[in-house]
């Protein structure tokens, strides 16, 4: 069997990167509109995960993310299993969004569903329906927000028949102000991980690619006697309480990060010129990635470029607080460990897996 990668599963982070750099250019110029509404835009907020709007006493976050293809494996499960999964799939949506929302220290306030399918009668089916709206309700309850509204719109022609388009978007506060997270990271900053619950919500158009190569497809068992489709479904964790408890411990974080796309590569998303050293690899990873690394032929290289790898989100602190942040998070029901440190080496930026001798240069990560 051929090796897999995301890009060769049809995926080009090199495209969608160029352009998401494009518009930021274009976006730009539209900030002016800002003076009328006694707004302004902080520095260097463009290509974080979250946009900022600053009034005299906060900071307003927005936020737009979507599930991805993952809905299509509950799809195929359901064919096979007779079960629905989109309870899961609501959870996951709200999870990607106010997953970011956070990135800045924003806790979310409002989150909406974007809800496109090819056809109307796609919400027919009234059991899975109320499932997918149960769900997106259980995410916001464990996000701490208001589910505010939504949109769904029968795109024939565009989106495939039977086939749902899940996203949305949020809007956070920061207050005080001071309780912003501004990316002033620091040599000797401790890297704090937080363990993901499996997969989550990137790198499933690979996943699916592997399942189509299975004899068994997504009825494969793995080495926990699991079903490969079954693990992959497993719902997002939604960090919100983290960012919360360490708020109210007085912690600001230097840096967060949200591990999504482009793995852990994801962790040096800050603008500054940092080394981020990783010595620590954590609890052992949720079986489904050993699982798609041998049978997909992936190499470790691809698998922490693509996937989370069991770290789903990342704070930077200073060391004197790295115990307490450990504290904080196992309170409000994370596991974390300290994956490792940061270190200015001129103006390398880089990341640094040393049990696994894998580093990523600065150049295989271009969202800005």
């Amino acid at each position: 069997m051929a090796e897999l990668s995301y890009k060769s599963a049809g995926v080009d982070y090199e495209a969608l990167d160029a352009f998401k750099r494009a518009c930021q250019r274009e976006a730009v110029g539209t900030r002016s509109s800002l003076q009328r509404h006694e707004l302004t835009e902080p520095a260097d907020v463009r290509g974080d995960s979250a946009f900022l709007l600053e009034t005299e006493t906060e900071f307003l976050a927005h936020v737009e993310e979507g599930l991805g293809t993952k809905n299509l494996i509950a799809d195929a499960m359901a064919e096979l299993t007779g079960q629905c999964y989109y309870r899961a799939m609501g959870i996951d949506t709200v999870a990607t969004i106010v997953n970011d929302c956070i990135t800045c220290g924003a806790l979310p306030i409002s989150v909406a569903m974007h809800a496109a399918v090819g056809d109307s009668a796609w919400f027919a089916d009234t059991h899975r329906s109320a499932e997918l709206a149960g769900g997106f309700a259980q995410g916001c309850t464990q996000a701490g927000a208001v589910w505010g509204g939504g949109e769904t719109p029968a795109l024939k022609g565009i989106v495939q028949p039977g086939a749902i388009v899940l996203a949305g978007s949020a809007v956070g506060r920061i207050r005080p102000k001071s309780q912003r997270i501004l990316g002033n990271i620091q040599s000797g900053d401790a890297m704090i991980f937080i363990a993901s619950g499996g997969v989550q919500t990137n790198g499933l158009t690979l996943c699916r690619t592997l399942a189509d190569r299975l004899p068994q497809g997504y009825r494969t068992l793995m080495a926990d006697g699991r079903m490969y489709g079954e693990a992959l479904l497993d719902p997002s964790v939604i960090y919100v309480r983290l960012i919360a408890g360490l708020a109210a411990a007085g912690i600001v974080p230097h840096y967060a990060a949200h591990v999504t796309g482009h793995g852990w590569r994801k962790l040096m998303r800050a603008v500054e010129p940092m080394v981020y050293k990783i010595t620590d690899l954590g609890p052992p990873m949720p079986e489904v990635f050993n699982f798609i690394q041998q049978t997909g032929g992936l190499s470790v290289r691809e698998a922490y470029a693509t996937f989370n790898m069991g770290a789903g989100f990342a704070v930077y602190v200073d060391p004197a607080q790295a115990d307490e942040v450990l504290k904080v998070a196992a309170s409000a029901g994370y596991r974390a460990w300290r994956a490792g440190s940061l270190e200015k080496q001129g103006d390398r930026k880089a990341v640094e897996i040393e049990p696994l001798g894998i580093t990523f240069e600065s150049d295989t990560l271009q969202v800005r």
